[in-house]
């Protein structure tokens, strides 16, 4: 079996990089609380959100949905709008299916770790002036 990079640690970095200078990276501190409660709440939570905030959790979905696939994991794809209750549903119980309890577990894993080195490379941009503590929102 050969050792297969996923480059989770560039990736959270280059998340934290395009988001720096929009005011989103306070998010990434409710990211990995949210993350802890399941994949059904963090894909949900950007509902609640708009700008640039929902697009920094919509794009971290995305490099999760692209790390999980290269070991053959599929999760659905984040919501581009508000959904329905059927969709909104239907996506819970695809991310609650029974059958893929391992794809969930290794998913989750992977969604914790990507967070903190997200947390990681937002404490080491963070500069004097930032204001990026957790009290705000």
């Amino acid at each position: 079996m050969a050792l297969t990079l996923y480059n989770l640690d560039q990736k959270a970095h280059d998340l934290v990089l395009e988001f720096r200078e929009t005011g989103a990276l306070k998010q990434v501190f409710k990211m990995r609380s949210t993350a802890v409660y399941g994949l059904e709440r963090f894909w949900g939570e950007p509902l609640r959100l708009d700008g640039h905030e929902q697009r920094y959790w919509r794009e971290t979905w995305k490099v999760l949905q692209e790390i999980v696939a290269l070991a053959g994991v599929t999760l659905p794809n984040s919501s581009t709008g508000i959904p329905t209750t059927a969709q909104l549903r239907t996506i819970t119980e695809e991310l609650w299916n029974a059958e893929k309890v391992d794809q969930r577990q290794v998913s989750l894993a992977v969604l914790l770790q990507l967070c903190d080195a997200m947390v990681w490379w937002t404490q080491r941009y963070k500069t004097a002036n930032d204001d990026l503590n957790t009290d705000d929102n």
